[in-house]
């Protein structure tokens, strides 16, 4: 069982951060905000893959001015980007946004950041205080040379004491660069000194499969530390591919379950059916269902009773066939020809059942 760290609660819109809560997932668009209709599209298919929190880029006036229709029509909670521009920020701000990423490395003037916050504060709106290694403030890179964990940690712990300073305590941190040890060594020397909550993530980690590779090395172990209250997994992919992947690494951890967790042997010269065509079968047949079961494929006789058992559901296989397990009894022996539909049939009576969550998500 991973302890958590004690976090002090911050709210996006309705979405509760820290404390208590479940580790929240996260994501971003990658449409033009203007374009209304796109970047609605894409929220509401980042909502069905379980995005809980989205963040829009508010680069230009154009983008700010949009944000009422994004905010009003959006089934999620919404965070408006903003780098260099005070102005759009306050543009942003009108709009009825449920919060707000500033990056103290690209607005340094502290006057504005003050405003800003102060108008956060009226507003009900949080903030996500991004510190990132390819935007550290210059005095920080002349101290340090370059982005250490150190420079990044200072860099953080400096700003949360402005904020507070300011009377301002509703807001989240972000410590990111593309280093996996550099981030979580200033990831873990912040969350050694506050009680804020933090927000996770290797930021530029690159296209689907490797950055997948990278995003669970590093926010697992964090994660495993009991480090992060909410995650974005930043890869350059559909943004959808990023929420699955975000729940993979935490459903990994015991810490959310939200849809299928399939378990299957790698393949080995002992097995007796087709396991990798029964497995992508079951893959594609079960893609975006959301009940939170743990299935079983086994290929031998070595481990598959014993892991069919500990499942949900799953099939022990062997000799052209498979004994079909559910909750921890054998109910069928089924041919290799008829398991993966019989699989598939006893996975619907479970959700039907209402006994496993349906539509759910544990954790």
């Amino acid at each position: 069982m991973i302890k958590r760290r004690k976090t002090r609660p911050v709210y996006v819109g309705n979405v509760k951060i820290g404390d208590d809560a479940p580790v929240v997932v996260q994501s971003m668009t990658d449409t033009k905000t203007h374009n209304i209709e796109e970047t609605l599209s894409q929220i509401n298919r980042l909502h069905e893959a379980g995005c809980e929190i989205v963040r829009v880029a508010a680069p230009t006036e154009k983008d700010a001015k949009a944000l009422p229709e994004i905010v009003k029509n959006s089934p999620i909670p919404v965070i408006a980007d903003i780098h260099f521009s005070p102005r759009i920020a306050f543009l942003a701000l009108e709009s009825g946004i449920h919060g707000i990423r500033l990056n103290p490395g690209n607005i340094s003037d502290e006057g504005k950041i003050k405003e800003i916050l102060q108008e956060c504060k009226k507003k009900n709106i949080a903030v996500r205080l991004g510190i990132n290694s390819g935007s550290l403030e210059e005095r920080l890179l002349e101290k340090y040379g370059y982005p250490t964990a150190e420079a990044l940690a200072e860099s953080a712990l400096y700003w949360s004491e402005f904020f507070e300073k300011v009377g301002f305590t509703n807001f989240k941190v972000s410590i990111k660069g593309s280093d996996v040890l550099q981030n979580i060594q200033a990831n873990k020397i912040f969350a050694e000194k506050t009680d804020i909550p933090l927000h996770i993530g290797i930021t530029e980690a690159g296209p689907s499969g490797k950055g997948s590779i990278k995003s669970a090395v590093g926010i697992g172990i964090l994660l495993y530390m009991g480090i992060g209250d909410t995650v974005r997994v930043s890869l350059t992919a559909d943004p959808v591919e990023e929420v699955k992947v975000a729940y993979q690494i935490l459903q990994s951890l015991g810490l959310r379950r939200r849809g299928i967790e399939i378990i299957s042997c790698p393949t080995c010269g002992r097995i007796e059916v087709n396991l990798p065509e029964v497995v992508k079968k079951v893959e594609e047949k079960l893609e975006g269902e959301t009940l939170p079961i743990k299935v079983a494929i086994m290929g031998c006789v070595v481990n598959a009773i014993g892991e069919a058992r500990e499942a949900d559901i799953g099939l022990a296989c062997g000799n052209r066939s498979a004994l079909l397990f559910k909750e921890g009894q054998p109910i069928k022996r089924v041919s290799e020809d008829e398991m993966v539909d019989q699989l598939l049939k006893e996975i619907k009576k479970m959700k039907e059942s209402g006994k496993y969550g349906g539509a759910g998500d544990k954790g």
